[in-house]
């Protein structure tokens, strides 16, 4: 009985270095196929001989590789007949379902300045905030994409603790944190008009421009002391699959306006107008503001001299609301004595709480702008105040 003959190691391609031209990949896709074609001819008479020499009885084993080889051919083969040539598209983006839809930037785009320090200027903000948390982003899509690290952004910039997971490995479990961090988010943004240009399939994909677009959206809304470039464009490649062809075509996306428009500063009001052309006529508001809150706040000998200052705790703001409506505040719905910037915000909000059931309309600025300092939104809380209570005695 004659012995099977021994097989010839399987011949392997050598490394080549990566080219991330359209041309390169061409040229290193046909490259490919012309060795596979090689590697299998030299097994299929490597099979030939083999079954020449076996007896009739024998099994002969077929190299995996050559099984796989002709598999992947045969599964390209039938995914993609005479499909439409794309540009700098990853294989693994091509693997589409029927009329599934996938995005990506177009290489080109990633180059260009302004996009990459939008990048840069993002990276370095979510590493500022998170430094005591002892976590460092080095890549948007990879380290965002399953919520771990947009918790713990949204929790250090909202003061607040999420209901989530710590830790989760499972799709699904990442996905859960992820639209439960998401729905904190909406909520945050949707009330100032906010345009919500992301969802947790988006982010979970690693689509980078939906993690760009929320990340401006956070910073902007919480005034985050960065710059971000403006008017930054890019074009993103959209690959969807029909009958069994891809299609591939490119839109413009829009990442950043001027901040300007960004910050919300085009709903401008009167009190824009005299910070900006009138700051003689600025000190006469705040001596009448100053008298009308005096007047009141007296009662309980308290007296103000510095709008910006004595009403960034919230202490004032909550008692004068209670004098003006003439009721009692109980004094464990806020902090009496504040110490910390998460008491001092939850004290503006309860009074602008207090202002809502009272009638009015929820104030433009927000609770963390007057616990920091900023003055044209402490005047715009009280001149909402007196226009509505100037004749309370």
């Amino acid at each position: 009985m004659s012995s099977a003959l021994p097989r010839s190691p399987t011949p392997r391609a050598p490394k080549m270095k990566k080219d991330e031209s359209f041309l390169g990949k061409l040229g290193g896709t046909l490259a490919r196929k012309k060795k596979t074609r090689e590697v299998n001819f030299s097994i299929c008479v490597e099979l030939a001989q083999a079954c020449s020499a076996a007896s009739s009885d024998q099994q002969i084993s077929f190299p995996a590789c050559f099984v796989t080889d002709l598999q992947e051919e045969g599964k390209s083969a039938i995914n993609s007949p005479m499909a439409p040539a794309l540009v700098d598209i990853h294989p693994e983006d091509t693997q589409l379902e029927e009329n599934e839809e996938r995005t990506m930037i177009d290489p080109t785009s990633r180059e260009d300045p302004k996009f990459k320090e939008l990048v840069k200027v993002l990276l370095d903000w979510i590493n500022d905030v998170l430094a005591e948390e002892r976590i460092i982003v080095k890549q948007l899509e990879e380290d965002l994409y399953d919520g771990q690290v947009l918790q713990k952004l949204l929790e250090k910039l909202a003061h607040c603790k999420l209901n989530v997971a710590e830790v989760t490995q499972s799709e699904i479990g990442q996905k859960q944190k992820l639209q439960t961090v998401l729905e904190a988010v909406q909520d945050l943004l949707r009330p100032h008009g906010w345009p919500l240009r992301w969802n947790v399939d988006s982010i979970h994909g690693k689509n980078l421009v939906s993690i760009l677009h929320l990340l401006v959206s956070l910073a902007m809304h919480f005034r985050a002391p960065i710059h971000l470039p403006e008017h930054v464009t890019v074009q993103v490649v959209v690959v969807r699959k029909r009958e069994g062809l891809l299609h591939s075509s490119h839109i413009s996306e829009e990442l950043t306006t001027t901040t300007e428009i960004m910050m919300g500063r085009f709903e401008r009001d009167a009190f824009d107008t005299l910070f900006d052309h009138a700051p003689d006529k600025l000190n006469l508001v705040k001596k009448s503001l100053i008298t009308f809150v005096n007047k009141h706040l007296n009662k309980l000998n308290l007296e103000v001299t510095d709008l910006e200052t004595q009403f960034a705790d919230g202490v004032y703001l909550v008692l004068l609301l209670g004098l003006l409506e003439d009721y009692f505040v109980p004094l464990h719905n806020f902090y009496l004595t504040p110490d910390s910037f998460d008491q001092k915000v939850h004290n503006v909000a309860f009074a602008f709480e207090l202002m809502l059931d009272g009638g009015l309309k929820k104030p433009k600025a927000r609770p963390e702008d007057v616990v920091n300092l900023d003055l044209k939104s402490t005047l715009r809380v009280l001149y909402t105040l007196f226009t509505k209570y100037k004749d309370v005695e």
